[in-house]
C-alpha cells in the first residue's frame, strides 16, 4: 500500500497511490489526512488497503499521480527523531574533525529530536541564508510509527512501524560543531527535512526485511550520480532498535518520524567509500564526500551546497520504476 498527501490545507489530502506510483485515488470517506488514519489505523488500514486493491484494478475513480502536487506524507508531524543507524557515518565525520569515536557508538544509537512542526515538500526548494553555513543534503530512510508504548521490545517496536518513506535531513554543516560545543544539542544547525512523496507499507517493499530496507538509494548532485550506496548495508542498528531505543523513557504517539541517519557503505577494503566515478558506491551526504578527501589529502575540495544546485534521491526496484517518486530540490539563497 502507498499512501500520499496532496497540496490542500496545512496537513494535505490523504489519496492512496497505485503500485506504479502513476495514480492515485481520493480517501477523505476513510480519513481526510494521513495522520488521522494513523490516530485510527486498526480501523482505518483494511479500509485503505481495499482502496487500494480497487484502485489496482480500475475499480475506483483515479487520477494521475504527479509528485509535484505533493507535500511530505505528513507535512507535520508530532515528533521527529533521527538516529545515526550507519556508524561507518559516523566514524568518518569524527575522524575528519578529529574527534575520538566512542566505543559505545557502535551499541548504543545516536539520536536526537529534529523540528517536526514543517517539513519541506519534497519539491520545494531548500532556503539558504548564508553560503558560509555549510547547507548540506543527507540521504536517509525513515518510518512512520504507531503508537509505542514506553519501553517496547525491539520486536514491539518492529511491529508498530506502519510506512516506509526516503528522507532529505538537511543540514548546515558549518553551524554544528559551535553548537554541539554548548553541549544541548542541535537547533539551528538542523533546518527543515523533506521526504519522499509516497510512504510505502513495508510489506510493499520487497527489499524490506527485519527493520531494514535493502536497495540503492540513489542521490544525484547537479544531474550527476553522487550516491548509490544500499541502504540495508552496514546498518548498525535496525529499525526496531531505533524506535525501541526512542521508547526507552516514554511512550511514541502515532505518526511518530523515526530517520535512520545518512546511508553510508564501507568500501570493498573496509576503509571509506569511494565516488561513483571510481567505481566506488558513492555517498549520500557532502559532508562524507568532504571527509574522506580530507583523510586523503589533506583537505576537503568539494563545497557545500550553494545557491542553484539541485538535489534529487530515489529509490528504484528491480525494474528501474520508482518505489517511492522522488524528493528533487533546488537550493535557494532567501
Amino acid at each position: 500500500m502507498k499512501l500520499a498527501s496532496l497540496k490542500g490545507g496545512r496537513d494535505g489530502r490523504l489519496v492512496v497511490v497505485s503500485n506504479d506510483v502513476a495514480w492515485c485515488t481520493d480517501a477523505g470517506t476513510i480519513a481526510p489526512t494521513l495522520q488521522a488514519a494513523l490516530d485510527d489505523w486498526e480501523r482505518c488500514e483494511p479500509l485503505l488497503r481495499g482502496l487500494a486493491e480497487s484502485l489496482e484494478h480500475g475499480g475506483v475513480p483515479k487520477d494521475r499521480f504527479h509528485e509535484h502536487h505533493a507535500l511530505s506524507p505528513l507535512p507535520r508531524a508530532y515528533q521527529w527523531l533521527d538516529g545515526s543507524a550507519y556508524v561507518n557515518h559516523v566514524q568518518l565525520v569524527r575522524q575528519a574533525r578529529g574527534a575520538e569515536m566512542p566505543e559505545s557508538f557502535w551499541t548504543d544509537p545516536l539520536m536526537y529530536q529534529g523540528a517536526s512542526d514543517g517539513f519541506l515538500s519534497p519539491r520545494d526548494t531548500i532556503p539558504l541564508a548564508d553560503a558560509a553555513w555549510g547547507c548540506d543534503l543527507e540521504g536517509e530512510i525513515a518510518v512512520i510509527v504507531g503508537d509505542v508504548p514506553l519501553g517496547s521490545s525491539r520486536e514491539e517496536a518492529l511491529a508498530a512501524i506502519r510506512l516506509v518513506m526516503l528522507c532529505n535531513d538537511v543540514s548546515l554543516r558549518n553551524l554544528i560543531p559551535a553548537e554541539l560545543g554548548k553541549g544541548f544539542g542541535f537547533v539551528q544547525s538542523k533546518p527543515a527535512s523533506a521526504f519522499s512523496p509516497v510512504a510505502v507499507s513495508p510489506d510493499a517493499l520487497p527489499g524490506w526485511s527485519d527493520g531494514k530496507l535493502s536497495g540503492a538509494l540513489l542521490v544525484e548532485l547537479n544531474g550527476k550520480d553522487f550516491g548509490a550506496a544500499d541502504a540495508g548495508v552496514d546498518m548498525t542498528f535496525d529499525f526496531g532498535t531505533l524506535v525501541a531505543h526512542a521508547a526507552k523513557t516514554r511512550a511514541l504517539s502515532a505518526g511518530t518520524i523515526v530517520g535512520s541517519g545518512t546511508v553510508s557503505n564501507r568500501g570493498e577494503d573496509g576503509g571509506p567509500g569511494k565516488p561513483i566515478a571510481e567505481g566506488g558506491l558513492g555517498y549520500s551526504c557532502l559532508a562524507e564526500l568532504r571527509t574522506v578527501e580530507t583523510i586523503l589529502h589533506g583537505s576537503a575540495k568539494t563545497p557545500f551546497l550553494l545557491g542553484d544546485d539541485t538535489v534529487r534521491i530515489e529509490m528504484k526496484d528491480a525494474k528501474g520504476h520508482t518505489i517511492f517518486g522522488a524528493i528533487e530540490q533546488q537550493v535557494e539563497r532567501v
